[in-house]
C-alpha cells in the first residue's frame, strides 16, 4: 500500500507548468504536443468568510471534562470510560446548545443506551476503551469512540492532568475506517469520494497546546478496492 502526501494547489500548478514545457530524455528535449494550458487557481466565494469560533469552540484547545472525580496518581486505568464519555457529551451538548458544533445531537440519545454495567451493557455504543501512552509522559491515555449510527462515530481521547482532572485532548467526528496508535502518534483513516484512496489524518502530541494536534494529512492507496471490496483495511504494520 502506497501513501501519498496531499499536494498543494501551487505544487500541482508548478507540476502542470513543467509538463506543458516539454519533457527531457537522454537525447535532450522532445515535444510531447499540446498538453493544455495551465491556469491559475480560481478562488470561489472570496467575499464570504465563516464567523470566528465562539467560546469553547476554538480548534486546538483541550477541555477539562466537568463533573468527574479527580484521578489519584494520574492513573486512568481505574476510570469508567462510559462515565467519562457521558460527562463529556453532557457538557458539550450544553455548551453548543444542541447545534452539533461540539458533539453530534444524537450523542445524548445514544449514550442513554448505556447501563451502569462495567462495559455499559449490550446496547452501549461506546467502544471498548484502549489505554495507550500517546503523550510520551509514561502515563496511559484513554482512547474510545461513541458510535452514532452504523457509519459515523465520535472519536475521543482523554488524558489526566497533573491536578488529577480529566481533559479531552482529541475530539473527532468521522467515519472510522481505521484507527492506529504507534510511537505516540494516532492515525485516523477515513474513506474518500474515490474508493481507490483512504485519507489518513496523523495526530501527534503537542505539549504547548496540551492536545493531540494534526501533524500530517496523507492519502493511502487502497489495495482492497482492486478486489471489489468496499472497505480499505488499515496498514498491516
Amino acid at each position: 500500500m502506497r501513501r501519498f502526501r496531499v499536494l498543494s494547489g501551487l505544487a500541482a500548478l508548478l507540476a502542470a507548468g513543467a509538463a506543458s514545457a516539454g519533457c527531457a530524455d537522454v537525447e535532450g528535449l522532445r515535444n510531447d504536443g499540446d498538453l493544455g494550458t495551465a491556469h491559475a487557481p480560481q478562488s470561489l466565494w472570496r467575499d464570504i468568510r465563516p464567523d470566528p469560533p465562539g467560546p469553547g469552540q476554538e480548534p486546538g484547545t483541550a477541555a477539562v471534562v466537568p463533573g468527574l472525580p479527580k484521578v489519584a496518581d494520574r492513573n486512568i486505568r481505574g476510570v469508567d470510560p462510559v462515565a467519562v464519555v457521558r460527562a463529556d457529551v453532557t457538557a458539550a451538548t450544553a455548551g453548543d446548545g444542541g447545534t452539533g458544533r461540539l458533539v453530534d445531537p444524537r450523542a445524548v440519545r445514544r449514550i442513554a443506551l448505556c447501563t451502569q454495567a462495567v462495559d455499559g451493557g449490550p446496547d452501549c455504543p461506546v467502544r471498548p476503551a484502549v489505554l495507550q501512552d500517546v503523550t510520551g509522559d509514561g502515563k496511559d491515555e484513554l482512547i474510545t469512540a461513541l458510535d452514532l449510527d452504523g457509519r459515523l462515530s465520535e472519536l475521543r481521547v482523554y488524558s489526566v492532568r497533573g491536578d488529577g482532572t480529566i481533559a479531552r485532548i482529541l475530539s473527532r467526528r468521522a467515519v472510522l475506517e481505521g484507527v492506529e496508535v504507534a510511537a505516540e502518534h494516532l492515525a485516523v483513516r477515513e474513506p474518500t469520494s474515490n474508493p481507490k484512496y483512504v485519507a489518513v489524518s496523523d495526530y501527534a502530541w503537542d505539549p504547548g497546546a496540551g492536545i493531540l494536534n494534526l501533524s500530517q494529512l496523507t492519502l493511502d492507496e487502497c489495495s482492497a478496492a482492486a478486489h471489489g471490496s468496499t472497505s480499505c483495511a488499515p496498514n498491516a504494520t
